[in-house]
């Protein structure tokens, strides 16, 4: 089986018909899906805990928080789901290949737009507190989430409309291996992605600058909120390592190509260990930074997991009484 790769697709590596042996191919799908279902549990779990309390809808920082954690959720899905598509079927058709890496670009360029705007949000709660509830207001929050969707999504959709103009209507029933350069074939294209992605990452790695700093100097300064804004300055740090994570996926081509240099007869372990960091590692940062660092949401989480286990020891006895 071929191994594939993750949504980015940018991959320059040449693409020989490289197969794993099934055993190695079983091992690697299985560990693969079976990191999907412990996040999509984590996930979930953290999904229902917001909905469940009102609390969390009308404080900014959360509703951000859990836009996150449904995006990352469903970039995961998708990649993974083109990985195990690969082994399964190698290629597949055009028209869903183009739905299955447009859905999975869009939601890795959110991430980092989305560490941003939570950035913000903290910069604004402890530089400026006696404002943050009139910046700060959930209508504005869910404006800023639409204004997320729209910076990530109007680069790439171009991608799509070039690919219309310039190739046949045959050309999208057509089966193909599922990697970007393989659908979005115009050169100029490539182009333009590296341009977005050099002012995307270079956009938030100052966004996240400013932000830490100006805590620093906001936690020298005000004694009594030196706690609040330690903790604020720590989550930046973490968004910082997460954008870090995330900035791979631009870089990773390059030290694949290199590392394949180096050990040309293992490929396939390269790739493999390609995507499970650049792909799947940053996905558990974001119910660390809130799902567990937040006493407030890890209190309710708390609550929450306690109230299941609750109602599963009753129907347990309830059903055992049924006996």
């Amino acid at each position: 089986m071929s191994s594939s790769l993750g949504p980015r697709g940018n991959m320059t590596v040449p693409y020989q018909l490289v197969r794993d042996t099934f055993t190695m191919a079983f091992v690697k799908n299985l560990i693969v899906v079976l990191v999907w279902l412990i996040l999509s549990y984590i996930n979930g779990t953290l999904v229902a805990t917001f909905f469940k309390h009102q609390a969390f809808y009308e404080d900014p920082r959360y509703i951000l928080f859990i836009h996150m954690v449904i995006n990352d959720a469903i970039q995961l899905t998708v990649t993974i789901t083109l990985f195990v598509l690969s082994y399964i079927f190698y290629k597949i058709n055009v028209s869903f290949c183009c739905f299955f890496i447009l859905v999975a670009v869009f939601t890795t360029r959110n991430t980092p737009v989305n560490l941003a705007s939570m950035a913000i949000e903290r910069y604004i709660a402890i530089c400026k507190p006696l404002r943050h509830n009139q910046i700060c207001t959930v209508r504005r929050t869910h404006m800023v989430i639409g204004l997320i969707w729209f910076i990530s999504v109007a680069p790439d959709i171009t991608d799509l409309f070039v690919t219309l103009a310039t190739e046949s209507l045959s050309f999208f029933h057509e089966s193909v291996f599922c990697l970007r350069p393989n659908v979005f074939k115009d050169p100029i294209l490539a182009y333009k992605r590296q341009v977005f992605d050099i002012l995307y990452f270079s956009s938030v790695f100052l966004v996240l600058v400013f932000t830490y700093l100006k805590i620093l100097f906001a936690a020298r300064a005000l004694s009594t909120e030196k706690m609040s804004a330690q903790k604020a300055r720590n989550t930046i740090l973490l968004h910082g390592a997460q954008l870090a994570m995330c900035m791979l996926s631009y870089i990773s081509p390059s030290v694949e190509i290199m590392l394949h240099f180096i050990f040309p007869g293992r490929i396939l372990q390269i790739r493999y260990a390609n995507y499970l960091i650049v792909y799947i590692l940053p996905r558990f940062l974001s119910p660390i930074i809130y799902g567990v660092r937040d006493k407030k949401f890890r209190r309710h989480l708390q609550m929450h997991l306690l109230s299941y286990r609750c109602r599963n020891i009753v129907k347990k006895v309830a059903s055992t009484n049924d006996l």
